[in-house]
């Protein structure tokens, strides 16, 4: 357990030294904020920029505080997951590009405690970034837009965590398999594109999908509850990340022996 927690230490220390723990949870704070002062300063934007005809009146109806939490949470799809890979894609192919694993995994450290240590230490800064993001879209969805129920709030929250985790789980697997960075990118967030492609298409065969669990979270935000199948798709997605660690740290394994 020593040995696990000195290499969670270091996998911290060098995503500080890297500035990573600074600027990624200061975008989610900035988007978090962004998204309730957009949509409620909104009008009087467009009337500040003008090039409307004279005369014309604009009624835009303000939406309600779960709407602007659950828009939050599109914001995070669409930014938030690509700063995540991009900013995680190297855990381990950084290592293996410069050799430096070598002189880790010598020590002797376990092929599961390098790459569990990895894991935890990518989806603790992933789920920090969110929660510092989704509260401060909280705070002043709160402020402007009302009231809105804490419990829906933060098991919406909780469920969109674990899509976040999955898709580390994704990265941690392409890092462990490949050294260029550029398709780490661009398998992971193309394997989390057409996962949720797939399960939007296809909803009524992929119902377990993770991919689902996007869609359960912005349900639980509107109406305190998931949509159909919401246990099945928390159960699977939980499967499937234990299953893609053990696969991450076999291949990881038979990697290198071979090597």
């Amino acid at each position: 357990m020593n040995q696990w927690l000195i290499l969670f230490s270091k996998e911290q220390k060098e995503m500080l030294k890297n500035f990573k723990w600074i600027w990624v949870p200061l975008v989610f704070m900035i988007m978090g904020m962004m998204q309730p002062l957009t949509a409620y300063y909104l009008p009087d934007i467009l009337e500040a920029v003008g090039g409307m005809p004279e005369g014309t009146v604009l009624e835009m109806p303000v939406p309600t505080a779960p709407e602007v939490l659950v828009a939050t949470l599109g914001q995070f799809s669409q930014i938030g997951i690509l700063i995540l890979v991009l900013a995680t894609m190297g855990i381990v192919s950084s290592e293996r590009s410069s050799g430096s694993y070598v002189m880790i995994l010598v020590k002797p450290v376990s092929f599961t405690s390098y790459i569990t240590a990895k894991w935890a230490s990518i989806s603790l800064f992933a789920i920090s970034s969110f929660i510092l993001g989704y509260l401060s879209s909280a705070y002043y969805t709160y402020i402007l837009m009302g009231e809105f129920r804490i419990v829906d709030m933060m098991f919406g929250g909780g469920v969109y965590a674990l899509w976040l985790i999955f898709i580390m789980t994704l990265v941690l697997l392409f890092s462990s398999l490949m050294k260029s960075i550029g398709a780490i990118a661009f398998l992971s967030l193309g394997t989390t594109m057409l996962l949720s492609l797939l399960t939007s298409l296809f909803s009524k065969m992929m119902y377990w999908s993770p991919a689902r669990l996007s869609t359960h979270s912005h349900s639980i935000l509107l109406t305190s509850s998931g949509v159909d199948y919401f246990w099945l798709s928390l159960l699977v997605t939980f499967f499937l990340i234990v299953a893609l660690l053990v696969v991450t740290i076999q291949l990881f394994k038979k990697k290198e022996l071979v090597s």
